[in-house]
Order: C-alpha cells, then sequence, then structure tokens
C-alpha cells in the first residue's frame, strides 16, 4: 500500500514542560451531588442500528457509537438532535437551572425511514450562522442559522442541497471567503465496498473533502459544488479536520490514506507502482530488535571500502553515505538511541552490521526509519517462542473459570480504553489542501489518542494523547509552519493504571 508519508517531513509534538507537573499525587474525591435534570420529549429520537452487512470494526466505530446529541460550539447552552419524525430539535441546557422544551428547527423534505441504506443523521456548526446537515441516506443540505445570531430559536432556512450517492456522515467544516465568494468546506466520512480487498473486510474507508462555493452571478444567490475530493484508507481516523483556511487538513489513524483522483476511481499512483517495484527486489538491509538494541545489516555495493563509508549517529536521525555519493540510507528513527555507544563493523569485507543502543530500554520499534519500507525485519525466534507461550493460555480450548488461578485469563472489560494499541504505526498527518499530498508526519506508536473536543469554534478541534501517565492536550496551529501542534494543557495522571 502506498505511503503518502514517505515524502513528508518527519515532525515530533514539543512538549511544554512548564505544564507537567511532576509533583501531582492524586485527585480528591468530591461527594458534591451533580445537577440533572430530565425532558419530556414527545417523540423518541431516532435511532439507526447496523445492518448484517455492516459488520466489520470500521463500520462499528463510525456509526454503532455514534452520538445523538449534538452541541453547538458557538452557543455553548445548546443541544440539538434528531426525532424519529425527522426533525431536528433544539433545547437549551442551562446548568443548575433547568432544561428547556424542544423546539423544532428544521425538517427532512423526504421520508427517511422508508430508506433501506441507511445512517445516523449528523450535523456540523460551521460557524454562528451556517450549519451543514446530512440526512444519514447520501444527501447532504447547507443550512443557514434563523435569525443569524447563532442562537438555537428560529427557523433554520435550507440554502443548499445535493445528493452525493453513498450514506455519509459528517465529520468537519470551515466557512471562509476566497475571492469575494463564500465557499464551505466539508468532511465526510463513510465506509465503502471494496471488491479489490479479497484478504482484508472487503471494505475501505473514504474520507471526502467537498467544497461548496456561492455562485458569481449576483442575480443568483445560490451555491453549488465546486471541488470533490476523496482520501481512501483502511481504518476509521481517530481525528480529521480541515485548517481553518481550507490549505489543508489533519488526520490521526492508525492505517495510512492515499489519494484518490476521481469518484469511483482508485487507479495505482506512482508510490504504488514504486512499491509494487520494492516487493519485486531484495531488501536493501534487514534488521532485528532486543529490548536493548536494534541491528542493522546491509551489503556493500561493489568497489566501495571501507574507508568510503560513512555513518553518522544523532539522537533521532541516522544517515548513512559513500564516497562522493548521495545518501545510502536517511530518516528518523523510531526512538531515541545512545549515539555514544552505538557502533558499526565490517563483516567478511561485503556487508556491515550497525548497532543502535536504545535510550528507552525495553521498547520496541515498530520501525528502524520511519516511514521507511527499504528493509526487512527479522524477527527474533527466542522473542517469539516466549510470546507465544505467555499467551498459550489465552488460546486455550478449557475457559479458566477460577480468578485464583495461575495464568487467569485475559478481561477486556477490566482494560481502560487508554490501554489499548490499535497498531504501532498510529500517525498524525497533515495533507496539503490542494494536492491532498502528506506534508508533514508524526509516529504516535507510543502515544496513543485519547479523545478531541472544540476550546475555541474559530480553530481546529484539540486532541489529546497519552503520554506516560498523562493526558497532554494539542492545539492545531495551522499557521506555525514550524510548529504546527502546540501542547496548551495536561491532564495529570489520566490514564494512569491501579497499583497492584
Amino acid at each position: 500500500m502506498y505511503l503518502p508519508t514517505m515524502e513528508a517531513a518527519n515532525c515530533s509534538l514539543k512538549v511544554n514542560r512548564l505544564l507537567l507537573d511532576p509533583q501531582f499525587e492524586s485527585y480528591k474525591l468530591t461527594l458534591d451531588p451533580l445537577p440533572c435534570y430530565n425532558v419530556e420529549l414527545d417523540t423518541a429520537v431516532a435511532e439507526v442500528f447496523l445492518r448484517e452487512d455492516q459488520y466489520t470494526l470500521d463500520h462499528m466505530r463510525a456509526f454503532g457509537m455514534y452520538n445523538y446529541l449534538h452541541c453547538n460550539p458557538w452557543v455553548p447552552d445548546s443541544v440539538f438532535y434528531v426525532d424519529q419524525l425527522e426533525r431536528v430539535m433544539s433545547l437549551t441546557v442551562t446548568l443548575d437551572t433547568a432544561m428547556g422544551k424542544p423546539t423544532e428547527v428544521f425538517r427532512f423534505p423526504r421520508d427517511l425511514n422508508a430508506c433501506d441504506n441507511r445512517l445516523c443523521s449528523s450535523m456540523h456548526f460551521t460557524s454562528a450562522q451556517w450549519v451543514v446537515l446530512s440526512d444519514g441516506a447520501g444527501t447532504l443540505y447547507l443550512i443557514r442559522n434563523g435569525n443569524h445570531s447563532g442562537s438555537t430559536y428560529g427557523k433554520w432556512e435550507l440554502i443548499f442541497n445535493t445528493e452525493l450517492g453513498e450514506p455519509f456522515i459528517v465529520i468537519h467544516s470551515i466557512s471562509s471567503v476566497l475571492c469575494e465568494r463564500h465557499v464551505i468546506d466539508v468532511l465526510l466520512l463513510s465506509v465503502e465496498k471494496d471488491e479489490s480487498d479479497v484478504k482484508g473486510s472487503g471494505f475501505h474507508v473514504s474520507l471526502e473533502w467537498v467544497s461548496i462555493v456561492q455562485m458569481q452571478s449576483k442575480e443568483d444567490c445560490g451555491y453549488e459544488i465546486s471541488k470533490r475530493r476523496k482520501l481512501f484508507g483502511k481504518s476509521v481516523p481517530d481525528y480529521a479536520a480541515i485548517e481553518p483556511s481550507g490549505k489543508g487538513m489533519m488526520i490521526i489513524s492508525s492505517k495510512p490514506f492515499r489519494l484518490i483522483s476521481k469518484e469511483g476511481d482508485q487507479p495505482k499512483s506512482p508510490g504504488d507502482e514504486r512499491m509494487d517495484e520494492d516487493d519485486k527486489r531484495e531488501p536493501l538491509y534487514s534488521w532485528q530488535q532486543t529490548g536493548d538494541d536494534v541491528t542493522v545489516t546491509f551489503q556493500l555495493p561493489e568497489g566501495i571500502t571501507k574507508e568510503d563509508l560513512k555513518i553518522k549517529f544523532l539522537p533521532r536521525d541516522i544517515e548513512i553515505s559513500f564516497k562522493d555519493q548521495d545518501s545510502f540510507l536517511k530518516g528518523q528513527l523510531h526512538s531515541l538511541i545512545d549515539c555514544e555507544s552505538s557502533l558499526w563493523i565490517m563483516k567478511d569485507k561485503q556487508s556491515v552490521e550497525v548497532t543502535l543502543i536504545k535510550q528507552d530500554t525495553g521498547c520496541m520499534w515498530a520501525d528502524f526509519i520511519i516511514g521507511d519500507k527499504q528493509g526487512k525485519y527479522i524477527a527474533n525466534p527466542e522473542q517469539c517462542a516466549a510470546i507465544s507461550e505467555r499467551l498459550m493460555h489465552l488460546t486455550s480450548e478449557d475457559m479458566n473459570t477460577d480468578p485464583d488461578k495461575e495464568k487467569p485469563p485475559c478481561n477486556a472489560q477490566e482494560l481502560e480504553e487508554c490501554d489499548f494499541f490499535l497498531d504501532d504505526s498510529t500517525s498524525l498527518c497533515r495533507f496539503d489542501g490542494e494536492s491532498l499530498k502528506a506534508t508533514h508526519v508524526v509516529n504516535l506508536g507510543s502515544n496513543p489518542f485519547l479523545f478531541s473536543f472544540v476550546a475555541t469554534p474559530e480553530l481546529m478541534p484539540c486532541f489529546s494523547l497519552r503520554h506516560d501517565v498523562d493526558a497532554l492536550l494539542w492545539q492545531p496551529v495551522f499557521e506555525q509552519e514550524e510548529s504546527l501542534w502546540e501542547h496548551i494543557a495536561t491532564f495529570n495522571a489520566l490514564g494512569k493504571k491501579e497499583e497492584e
């Protein structure tokens, strides 16, 4: 599979040490009651359940755990939902007071209950005046708030709607002005059938970027779609958002995304062809690891001697080059190394063995060089045997019902969400808005995603990552080319496990 990150700049997240509290001990329990209020609904909330043909993990993550309540960040005390009569209902929530009575602000123009292929209705509040709405059946609606003030009261005005094909949910949207024309950019998510995927789940995840622009004619105040672009991936992203300027987008996912040039078209990109050629060639190097070090072995080209070889060790990078030639191997390492202790030796005058000493002892690397697929990883047989032996009780045909017995079966209910690692290759990528090629990438293998939320409506949503036992909150700052993500807050010991 084509990895767009191979041509992107490898970056890292810079932690603000002033926001860390090494002296933090624990939280204090409060017995103060939380305010809780109920409101009677004349019509129940519209629920949509997964069908039998929506059986994959991606379907469950995208639609099975969808939140039916939608908050308007521009008016914090407002909540919206869709009921069984196909109405968008609005209510106000005043803390320490009460909940207001739901009022109708919009009604879908068609009967959605008659649609067999349907998902949950979804919406995103682009600005205080604009709302993007999906009926869950393949239609996108552009709505103007009733009184243009961002209030929850007043009817919504339908400005534009269009059929886009397969059902989708709205992930994010922005409002901007380009060449004196109003532009709404919308990010849509769908899980589509993939006939070419015969070895996997048979589905792929689609992120479609749709640009809706105001018509140029002064007589016509309507809107039209000016551009549709798709990114293809094999996992539902944890985070996806468009930059307020519309010049890029950011994605956190466990599997890479690549561009689909035209709707329904999935041609091989130059990167795919290059990867196919690489699969046919012998690997450029091989590597293996222990808890203490990483060993890399490669063959010397003909005519190259020991004197022609130059290897440069940096704490997070490595560069291997030959005399009067471009770099043979160069890039960012998976984790930090001890430069002083790392070394290399010549073997049989034909091959070179490089040993890198890990600073973080015990940490297993997912890659030697982040994003590089020219090498071959050789697993240590002793480690594989030891892991297999430790996990043998999990695959036993006999259930271990005795909790006091040695090696009790794993109980997934005892794990917290932050303890699950879906993939060591999870990355944070920034894509260019025109080419949709990755420009920046951060490997998040040891810093799993926790949650996201909107701190400031005018900016992109923040996202939280686990760093050791703390949860660090990051704010994308798209206008800062040298640092696209700013550490703005820390939740101490949010992911701390209970001590035995």
